[in-house]
């Protein structure tokens, strides 16, 4: 074939053959949806993001539309699936649950209507939030294969690695943004509410229910329908309304996971290794590292601390959530069944921290859920639920992982403040007001070293001191 009648395709087929080893033959698109898990018809699209690599004015190389289609064509494989009668039952159980939750807690109702979503309504609403979280990871990974392919090519190929470097950027993107599609995909399968994921997904202060997997949530639960209804609704509005009400807290969450995300590289050695004996017809391996998240190595020190910073928090939102709805649904014979559902699921490791440790590594399981529950209702019953909900107000009044452990502490510091007196120091502010009293003690005492007192009295002076002058001032 001329070399101006090859297309990016063939140039990406022939560079793949000889750089890895045993590969024989071409890559055609069958072998490369085996590799990916997709079926043809997505793999064509895949094809076309890398023949149109030369020519895409995106320098990053990904293609989150790529990503978007995929995770569309995992959710609608059953249809929309959404029926008038499911919507209007669960209008109802919207409805009665603002009014249980307006008794339990003061922060007010949504300023819009909570809504019933398909699954594919979810990946459109929340896939701009898992694109925020998983572009570091995408970026490290093109750099890393662009760089992996660089090292392991030979002398004689330098030159076509250093021409089809933006094509190289493109095939990493393109396997991230596909393994993103599967991940937000599948998870839209699994997803009951907005809230369900534990991190903001959804617009702050938007309620929604995904009548498809509501279904499938309470099938094994042997729960009335509209009981079980009423409760994933009041958790739902919970989780919506303290997210509209905290302003600052869905940035506070984001910052937290962005902070982790940023942290990650891609484990080089381990992609060198994958790439020496990757065969395209066992195409497994690679598949497998990508959506176990096998190239990210071991936390290290910054991404452990963030880490630990964004347990603490979801751990007082879910606990404060679990408190309030606990409260709201106390008539509803089968709470603490639906209540003892979620809290299972959630400590086997939800969808959301199986999409979470897939993507980015993060394994999102806010362990000291129970204990901030526990706080939270320590605190409800001593200052009531107005001061409780008070400490959402601003980001400086949130408990911290100390009042977590000491609840005690907490609740009194909100009684001294409301009887109007200052509550006491802590060692840091008591320490500072050693120093500055130390501080004014020698400031006097230089004054007195310095006051004409300091030597002794003048008039005794004056007897046992012949230099001493008169005092030139009449009597």
């Amino acid at each position: 074939m001329a070399d101006e009648d090859r297309s990016p395709e063939d140039d990406f087929q022939e560079l793949m053959r000889q750089l890895f080893a045993g590969m024989g033959g071409d890559v055609d698109p069958e072998q490369l949806a085996k590799m990916s898990g997709m079926d043809p018809a997505m793999m064509q699209a895949v094809m076309s993001q890398l023949q149109g690599a030369f020519n895409t004015s995106d320098p990053g190389g990904i293609s989150w539309d790529l990503a978007k289609r995929q995770a569309l064509h995992i959710a609608n494989q059953d249809g929309l699936g959404v029926t008038a009668g499911q919507r209007t039952d669960l209008d109802q159980a919207f409805a009665l649950a603002t009014l249980w939750l307006s008794e339990a807690t003061t922060i007010s109702e949504l300023s819009s209507p909570p809504r019933t979503l398909t699954r594919g309504g979810w990946v459109e609403e929340t896939l701009p939030v898992w694109q925020e979280l998983a572009e570091p990871v995408a970026s490290s990974i093109a750099d890393a294969l662009t760089a992996t392919l660089r090292e392991q090519a030979p002398e004689e190929m330098q030159s076509l690695i250093a021409g089809a470097g933006k094509l190289m950027r493109t095939v990493g993107g393109s396997l991230f943004a596909t393994q993103l599609g599967q991940v937000v995909g599948r998870l839209a399968t699994e997803v009951v509410s907005g809230g369900d994921v534990g991190i903001p997904v959804m617009p702050a202060g938007e309620a929604a229910i995904l009548p498809q997997n509501f279904a499938d949530f309470g099938r094994d639960l042997e729960i009335p329908d509209d009981q079980l209804a009423l409760y994933i609704a009041t958790r739902e509005l919970a989780h919506a309304r303290l997210f509209r009400h905290a302003k600052w807290l869905r940035l506070h969450v984001m910052s937290q996971v962005t902070d982790f995300a940023r942290g990650i590289h891609i484990d080089t050695g381990a992609l060198e290794d994958l790439a020496s004996r990757f065969d395209p017809s066992q195409p497994d391996e690679l598949r497998q590292a990508l959506e176990s998240g096998a190239l990210i190595p071991a936390r290290s020190e910054a991404q452990s601390a963030a880490l630990a910073r964004l347990e603490n928090v979801l751990a007082m939102i879910e606990g404060w959530v679990d408190v309030v709805t606990e409260d709201a649904t106390s008539r509803l014979p089968t709470s603490p069944r639906i209540a003892e559902a979620v809290r299972r699921r959630r400590a086997v490791g939800g969808p959301a921290e199986q999409a979470l440790g897939s993507l980015v590594g993060l394994e999102m399981r806010p362990r000291r859920m129970r204990e901030a529950a526990a706080m939270w209702r320590a605190v409800g019953d001593a200052v009531g639920m107005g001061a409780r909900d008070a400490l959402w107000d601003y980001p400086d009044l949130m408990p911290t992982a100390d009042d977590i452990d000491d609840p005690a502490a907490l609740i009194a510091r909100l009684e001294a403040r409301a009887r109007g007196e200052e509550p006491a120091p802590d060692e840091i502010d008591d320490a500072l007001a050693r120093l500055l009293a130390g501080e004014e003690t020698q400031v006097s005492g230089e004054a007195a070293d310095e006051s004409p007192a300091a030597d002794g009295d003048p008039a005794t002076d004056a007897e046992g001191d012949d230099d001493v002058p008169e005092d030139p001032r009449p009597v």
